[in-house]
């Protein structure tokens, strides 16, 4: 192994090896394509072998490149454990912590947040990662997430910040058009907006014992922002927490007494990084503003 081999060729072709082509690695590790082929082709250099079989439509892992991705993770689990634990030791208050949060969440509630975080840290700077997906502490995807479930992994530490309530919202001017429903069975008459997943979003509002079908269905989106404009804009209902959704005017609760959507809110570290005196002022400080809010 020559003096041109480093981590990112590793991760270049564990990325590779796992989506089987490089246009794939390049979306999942968010750098351009050329680069994880330069990377892939680096570490082939390096190694002195061929990794892949190239076709033209996918990457084929080669005999010796099939035996080398188990040892080849163990070393990139390995690297990632040395980093965390050493960012983990840091105590100076400054560098960079991630924060994943959900998009509406990262929108309407860490700026807030962060104009505190920056007074008492101004050196520090927090990268705000807008996911509704579950980002991976475990690899150091981020440092600390705002998550509505609780984590199973026994090496992460969770705090529950609270249950913040919400319910259905919609635009006035939709309630204007279509009525106010009078019952949780008149909902079965009104338009809704998905997220992401039809079966899955009729499932989480029969779970809430709310009777929505594939039929009330009218739009959709990956984006809860995207999903809240057009709510706005009177496409149809969506549940919401209360605490964003009072900044809105142009929005109302719909059956809000007859209707509980409320959802937990865990803030969640590693253990090693709990030990970082930012990493620690960043969680502590999440924890009491979104314990006020």
């Amino acid at each position: 192994m020559n003096r041109e081999f480093d981590w990112n060729h590793l991760r270049a072709f564990l990325a590779t090896a796992d989506t089987g082509s490089l246009s794939a690695a390049a979306r999942k590790l968010g750098i351009a394509q050329p680069t994880v082929g330069r990377q892939v082709s680096a570490l082939e250099e390096a190694l002195a072998v061929d990794l892949f079989e190239r076709t033209t439509r996918s990457l084929q892992l080669t005999d010796v490149g099939r035996e080398l991705v188990s040892e080849a993770r163990a070393m990139a689990d390995a690297a990632a454990r040395v980093s965390l634990l050493a960012h983990g030791r840091a105590q100076a208050l400054d560098g960079t912590i991630r924060v994943t949060a959900s998009d509406m969440m990262s929108t309407y509630v860490l700026p807030d947040t962060l104009i505190q975080l920056r007074s008492m840290a101004p050196s520090l700077r927090v990268d705000v990662i807008s996911a509704n997906d579950i980002r991976d502490i475990l690899k150091r995807e981020a440092d600390i997430a705002i998550r509505h479930v609780r984590p199973t992994e026994p090496d992460l530490i969770a705090r529950k910040i609270s249950d913040a309530s919400a319910h259905l919202y919609a635009s006035k001017s939709y309630l204007a058009a279509r009525g106010m429903p009078r019952s949780v069975a008149d909902l079965a008459q009104h338009d809704f907006i998905s997220m992401t997943d039809d079966t899955a979003f009729v499932a989480a509002m029969a779970e809430r014992g709310l009777p929505v079908t594939h039929a009330n269905l009218t739009a959709g989106s990956t984006s809860v922002v995207t999903i809240w404009a057009m709510v706005r804009r009177g496409f149809g209902m969506f549940p919401m927490s209360d605490a964003i959704a009072r900044q809105f005017d142009d929005v109302v609760p719909v059956l809000e007494g007859e209707t509980d959507l409320s959802f937990p809110i865990w803030l969640v570290t590693h253990r090693e990084l709990h030990t970082s005196k930012r990493i620690r002022l960043v969680f502590d400080l999440l924890a009491e503003v979104l314990t006020e809010r």
